[in-house]
């Protein structure tokens, strides 16, 4: 049996990732009544991006974190290096470079940061989270999104009305499917099967560290947990059905083959459904907001893995969206034109990430697929090689991305 109820709020957040919750916890410093829906019990999701960037680093020092963000397990992400067709290796970056304290990555849990986030928030009055709690539609009046419906993993039912609606819920989002939204997709050449290996005793690598290995047609990444590896082995796009059905023992095969250094534990796989597809994707919006309704994150442009900074660009929505709305929505008048600005703040951003992504697409994962071996584009070899200052350009890029957004005024404090 199910219970109707019907709640208000100031904001709504959809998705409690790293859009959603940084958002949510900006918001609430600014005194905002922000209520964040997260479908799952927990964050303890396997499978999700680590990288937090120098640019999100440097934004926790700006709201007073910094210290406590530090004492998160954590590793430092190595520069980007680029294996070239006689086996050798390239170093294209060198975070080192960067000014100090915010010249590297961090590789980080994902579920350790949002649980960070969220226990940061939980102590603004104005803030709730709300988590087995899923979207289920949207409330529309007089043709602007006035909330949405929602139903609880105990199966109660209602509706929260909100003076804005924000869709952090990912790119598969449910706001973007009711809204009747469709993304324009860019080719993308691979997708990534995920997987756990077991982490014996004595091994000593740094949690959260990563670790990649390019061989012939294969691409494997291997991310250092508390006590297990988690694997990600990229193939062509559209494979999943061929590499299911040549079985386990074939698979086994390709990850001993492609990372040797596990193959003492491959027989942990103990069978095809112990591997999780992700369909990658590569799109973004053409308008990222309706009237009463926001679009960030994934929600609004889907990131390919490749060169790892989806999660930082999110978190920039998330910060320049709280920046621009905090008025309007104190004000309680948020227009199409606020939302608008936020979009035309984080467009060309997302514009050249995305290309990078797929010019990394073309020069490195579809000749390495077409066997070809990969390799970086020749101009930013040699540019490497004969000036060592260019690395510097790479390693902003990584670190920072285009645009970094600072924390605004409101959401400032001391350690």
């Amino acid at each position: 049996m199910t219970t109707e109820r019907t709640e208000s709020t100031g904001v709504l957040v959809c998705g409690g990732g790293p859009a959603g919750m940084m958002l949510g916890l900006l918001l609430a410093r600014a005194g905002i009544n922000v209520t964040v829906l997260e479908k799952h019990a927990d964050f303890l999701r396997d499978f999700r991006g680590d990288t937090v960037h120098a640019s999100t680093i440097r934004l926790m020092d700006e709201l007073g974190l910094g210290e406590k963000f530090r004492r998160l397990p954590q590793s430092r992400l190595g520069d980007l290096e680029a294996p070239l067709p006689d086996g050798s290796r390239i170093r294209l970056s060198d975070f080192a470079s960067l000014p100090a304290p915010y010249n590297y990555v961090a590789m980080i849990p994902q579920w350790d940061l949002l649980d960070f986030l969220a226990a940061e928030a939980a102590t603004e009055p104005t803030f709730t989270l709300r988590k087995n709690t899923a979207v289920t539609g949207l409330i529309k009046e007089d043709g602007k999104i006035a909330g949405v419906r929602y139903r609880t993993r105990e199966g109660a039912a209602g509706e929260i009305r909100a003076q804005l609606t924000v869709a952090a819920d990912g790119r598969h989002s449910i706001i973007r499917k009711e809204l009747g939204l469709s993304p324009k997709q860019y080719s993308v050449p691979f997708d990534t099967w995920w997987f756990r290996l077991p982490r014996h005793a004595g091994e000593q690598d740094e949690i959260a560290r990563l670790a990649g290995e390019f061989k012939g047609d294969q691409i494997a990444l291997s991310f250092t947990r508390q006590d297990y590896y988690q694997i990600a082995y990229f193939t062509v796009k559209g494979a999943d059905a061929r590499l299911r059905a040549q079985g386990v023992e074939r698979f086994r095969e390709r990850i001993a083959d492609v990372l040797p250094q596990y193959a003492d534990r491959v027989d942990h796989i103990a069978d095809m459904d112990d591997l999780h597809l992700l369909d990658v994707q590569l799109n973004r919006l053409k308008r990222w907001y309706a009237d009463g309704v926001l679009l960030i994150g994934d929600a609004a442009h889907a990131m390919s893995p490749a060169g790892g900074m989806g999660i930082n660009l999110a978190i920039q929505d998330a910060v320049a969206a709280a920046t621009i709305l905090a008025e309007p929505l104190r004000r309680h008048h948020v227009t199409t034109a606020d939302l608008a600005k936020i979009q035309k703040r984080r467009w060309r951003p997302t514009v050249i990430v995305q290309t990078v992504q797929r010019m990394l697409h073309r020069t490195m994962f579809v000749p390495a697929f077409a066997g070809k071996g990969a390799r970086p584009p020749r101009p930013l070899v040699f540019l490497a090689r004969r000036l060592p200052a260019f690395k510097k350009f790479p390693s902003k890029l990584i670190a920072y991305g285009p645009r970094p957004e600072h924390a605004p005024d409101f959401a400032r404090r001391t350690a």
